[in-house]
Order: structure tokens, then sequence, then C-alpha cells
């Protein structure tokens, strides 16, 4: 009988390695702007340290306040992975602090992204490992389970399967299905280049504004008053 809740499936359907290392160095915004601006997570998960975050999802869903799977999910994942935790948002007890995220970084492991709270927050923001979460909190876990690794789980309110390309930086993180992923790799390539001649275009004062005009936001409806607000709503 399947133990639902309670299992862990030992394989993942990863990605090939160099297209995940094509979105190295491009920015989060970049990418979402070329995915619908969806698939990135709420904007409660936020980065604890400066470190860039690339790499493979491995998923873990933890019962929340316990991170018996969170060990297991360590001591399992391959370089390159980026455990990726659903704690329902419970923010009640930490997850993880310092001594195991310098167990993952130490095992290659390419960052953690816990929707729910860590602690040893000084000592996890000067770290080069990339740690994000919803909260911070000094009361330890329990490890007694349920949960599984490598299901589909929700964190930050975006769906994460096993094998997804995670990418974060210093605006939050996103998600990318390795199916889409060449063909965002593309676009998000051609956005960063745009992004880059605009500031060449803001530092020379050429920035071409004539898509905020007078003239477009009269043709969207816009109603362009001559008077002050007082003098026509009579305050």
């Amino acid at each position: 009988m399947p133990n639902i809740g309670f299992r862990i499936f030992q394989r993942i359907h990863r990605p090939a390695p160099d297209l995940v290392q094509g979105f190295r160095g491009l920015p989060v915004a970049n990418i979402a702007d070329e995915m619908g601006r969806m698939f990135c997570m709420d904007t409660g998960i936020r980065p604890l340290n400066k470190a860039p975050l690339l790499g493979t999802a491995f998923t873990v869903r933890a019962r929340p306040g316990c991170n018996l799977m969170l060990h297991r999910a360590i001591d399992m994942a391959e370089p390159g992975d980026v455990i990726v935790v659903e704690d329902q948002g419970d923010q009640a007890n930490a997850l993880t602090g310092e001594n195991m995220m310098m167990w993952a970084a130490r095992r290659g492991v390419a960052g953690v992204v816990i929707d729910g709270a860590v602690r040893d927050l000084e000592s996890i923001g000067a770290m080069a490992f990339p740690v994000y979460s919803r909260g911070i909190n000094p009361r330890g876990p329990h490890k007694s389970g349920p949960g599984e690794i490598n299901v589909p789980i929700s964190c930050g309110g975006v769906v994460v399967h096993p094998g997804d390309i995670v990418v974060g930086d210093q605006d939050g993180v996103l998600v990318i299905a390795p199916r889409d992923a060449q063909a965002v790799l593309g676009k998000a390539r051609a956005k960063l280049q745009k992004e880059i001649a605009t500031r060449e275009a803001i530092n020379a004062g050429t920035w071409d504004r004539s898509g905020y005009s007078e003239a477009v936001l009269r043709t969207m409806g816009c109603e362009i008053i001559d008077a002050a607000y007082a003098d026509v709503e009579g305050r």
C-alpha cells in the first residue's frame, strides 16, 4: 500500500546542465518579463544574503515545523540541486540554521528555498551560499515527520516540480519548467540586451519617452484637464 504523505522518490528527471547554466547572470526580472510576468514566488520569499541562486529543484514537502525530510534531502541532493521546501508558510519553527546550511554547501547543494522560517540570520547572511525564506524564528524544529521528497509542491504560491530550473537574486525567486527553458532563455537574453541599451540611452539623455506622451494617453482614454484638482472638485 502506498504511504502517501510519508514517502521519498529517489530519482529526478533533471534538465541538461548546460541549459541550466545558460540562465546564470540573467536577472530574475528579465526572465519573468519573458514568462508573462508569472512564475515568480511571492514577495514573502526573500533572500537572506547576496549569493545568487541557480539550480535544479529538489523538492521537499515538510510537515509544518518539522525538518526531518529536509535533513534527508540535504543528504540525498546532488551537486547543483536547489532544495525547495513547502512548509505551508509556517513561521512558528525554524526548519534550518547555520549548521545545516554549512553542510548543504559542503555537499555542493546550489541553494535552499523555504516557504517557512529559518534561524541564525547573522551567520547565514554572511554566507556565500544562497538561502531564501519567508521568515526568521529562533525556535527550533521538530523531527518526527511525516513528509515527502521529490513530489510536486507549492512554494511561495508557485507549483514546483522536481527538476524545474530555479533562479533567484535580490528581487526574488522564479521557477522555469525545463520544457520551456530553451525558448525562455533566448528571450531573456534579448531582454537583458534591451535593458542595457535603455540604460545607455538614459546616461546619454536620449531615452525615447514617446510611448508615455500626452497624445498616447489620450488615445487610451485618459482625460487631460487643464486645471487644478481643487478648482474642478470644488475643494
